[in-house]
């Protein structure tokens, strides 16, 4: 399926991003303008997930309709086999510009299991993982299909849209503070401390993309939980 439906009653980072998009739109859009200055004027559009789309989540073909492009244009399986990333949630700007986000509400999620993926997939996962490395100038032998792969899928889907199809994207991390039903860091200075492994481990601490890519920590004690 490519077009997911998510349960409004759940928990951890599934709960928090239904709340932050939904009940707390001014708080996401701030935290981003405020990290992406290209972003700092423009009006943020949430497209998923929404309540009034039962908090679907969308990947493959299905998320590149969802962000206005063209599967018949982007040709996403030349660089992607199916079921690839799932997004957490997805914006555009009334430029045109495209957000994907991942989120994060305890720190044991940064640590993805490996691909899956058969032995065809796997082939064309490993070669766009690599030809992403290439670009960044990374050279290390760590493979990205690994540990934290979800985090370097990630990351080579703003590669694709950016540099292989010319689309002004940016990738946003939102890290949640607080969340005690999984227990969550309490603090910022947990998770700067755990992304800061991953990104040296990964060789990704500075990088050609970075200035399109922001980590934003939002404390769910914050957030509204209703309109009110």
């Amino acid at each position: 399926m490519t077009r997911v439906i998510q349960k409004s009653n759940s928990h951890g980072s599934l709960k928090d991003i239904q709340l932050l998009v939904n009940k707390n739109v001014q708080m996401i859009n701030n935290s981003i303008k405020k990290s992406i200055k290209d972003l700092s004027k423009d009006e943020i559009i949430w497209i998923s997930p929404l309540e009034e789309d039962d908090y679907a989540e969308y990947r493959d073909n299905e998320f590149l309709i969802k962000i206005g492009l063209d599967p018949n244009e982007i040709k996403l399986e030349n660089f992607w086999p199916t079921r690839g990333p799932q997004w957490d949630a997805l914006a555009k700007t009334n430029n045109g510009k495209i957000i994907i986000v991942e989120a994060k509400a305890n720190i044991p999620e940064l640590v993805s299991p490996a691909t899956g993926a058969k032995k065809k997939s796997k082939c064309l996962i490993d070669y766009s993982l690599n030809e992403t490395k290439h670009y960044l100038n990374i050279t290390n032998d760590i493979d990205w299909s690994g540990k934290f792969f979800q985090y370097t899928n990630r990351l080579a889907h703003l590669y694709f849209l950016r540099e292989k199809c010319n689309k002004e994207a940016y990738l946003i991390n939102i890290y949640f503070v607080g969340d005690q039903t999984v227990s969550g860091p309490k603090s910022k200075l947990e998770w700067d401390g755990a992304l800061k492994l991953m990104k040296v481990y990964l060789g990704v601490s500075r990088h050609k993309l970075k200035k399109y890519m922001a980590d934003i920590f939002i404390n769910i004690n914050d957030m509204k939980t209703s309109n009110d």
